[in-house]
């Protein structure tokens, strides 16, 4: 392993694209943050995982770089995205409104600051609308000056969760209103934000959902920094998690069992609820009902883990790592 001294300034984008089923499409959109045109490599920028997800339809390339690299490491890679993805002719279960539907910057390393983040959202958003022309932008999180909103927050205000959203009825943070071929991409920054995905051994989307609800973390009882949809996947239900990571330390009734992983940023705490802990509860709330669990998905990795891999692939100059580690499953 690197010293850590190489991993002080590196920040992470976990890049959601709307596409999984043509997978070459994929890695050429992660190939395009990784070279130039000419092919030739981008210094210190590793893409360390793509996973891909048939049912939904959705990717999420963890792409890893420098604060000073990441903002054209992310916005080559999107307009390759936004050339190749038409959200005219997409399905897939998962809920979605952009070719690029999401691009969340998160800080690794100690020397990246907040503001470092936030700079390099905003600009990112602005640069992706001038660069591809008819694409538009949400902000949310640390980008969302001076309120901050939530990336479910916002979601919900712009009509991420319905259906079929109404485009016309949006009206963007960043570009024009949105339009059919890209639709609308949410930019933001904010603390590490794992994703894990936990599946049931039922076709019943109702049952998912109230298990959904129970660990959500507006639910009171639901498990701190977790936002949860119920989904239909592989003839089951996935209960699918964002895990946003809470400033300060885990409740004293939750810290039995694994340890909340825990990071700093700018001096100040921050942790997240493990995936074993959200494993064990949705396994609680199934088997109250007879059901099952299939198994755990994780999309990417722990902070700690993404900065540990990040150091390796960059010293040992691996650009693209994800041949290496395609997923990690639990």
């Amino acid at each position: 392993m690197a010293s850590s001294s190489l991993g002080r300034s590196l920040v992470a984008c976990l890049l959601n694209v709307s596409e999984a089923r043509r997978k070459d499409l994929v890695e050429t959109v992660a190939k395009a943050a990784l070279y130039n045109t000419e092919g030739v490599r981008r210094e210190g920028t590793t893409v360390l995982n793509i996973f891909n997800d048939y049912d939904y339809n959705r990717s999420v390339i963890t792409i890893v770089s420098s604060i000073d690299s990441i903002r054209e490491a992310i916005l080559c890679a999107c307009e390759k995205a936004c050339g190749l993805i038409d959200m005219q002719t997409h399905t897939g279960v998962h809920p979605c409104m952009g070719a690029v539907d999401l691009i969340p910057i998160y800080p690794l390393g100690e020397e990246v600051r907040a503001e470092d983040c936030t700079k390099e959202a905003l600009a990112v958003a602005q640069g992706l609308t001038e660069r591809v022309r008819g694409t538009s932008a949400f902000l949310f999180g640390w980008a969302d000056f001076p309120l901050q909103r939530g990336l479910a927050h916002r979601r919900k205000e712009m009509g991420w969760f319905k259906k079929t959203p109404d485009l016309r009825a949006i009206r963007a943070d960043v570009g024009p209103q949105p339009q059919k071929r890209f639709g609308l991409t949410g930019v933001g920054a904010g603390p590490y934000v794992m994703n894990c995905n936990v599946t049931i051994d039922t076709q019943d989307v109702s049952l998912g959902r109230s298990i959904a609800k129970a660990i959500r973390e507006s639910t009171p009882g639901g498990l701190p920094g977790v936002q949860v949809l119920a989904l239909p996947h592989g003839g089951a239900v996935e209960i699918a998690c964002n895990v946003e990571s809470v400033k300060g330390t885990p409740p004293d009734h939750l810290t039995a069992g694994e340890p909340w992983p825990s990071f700093s940023i700018g001096g100040e705490s921050y942790c997240h609820a493990p995936a074993s802990l959200i494993t064990a509860r949705v396994a609680e709330l199934a088997g109250r009902q007879g059901v099952s669990m299939k198994g755990t998905a994780l999309v990417g990795f722990t902070p700690r883990d993404c900065r540990g891999l990040a150091e390796h692939a960059l010293s040992q100059g691996i650009a693209e790592f994800w041949k290496e580690q395609r997923r990690i499953r639990m």
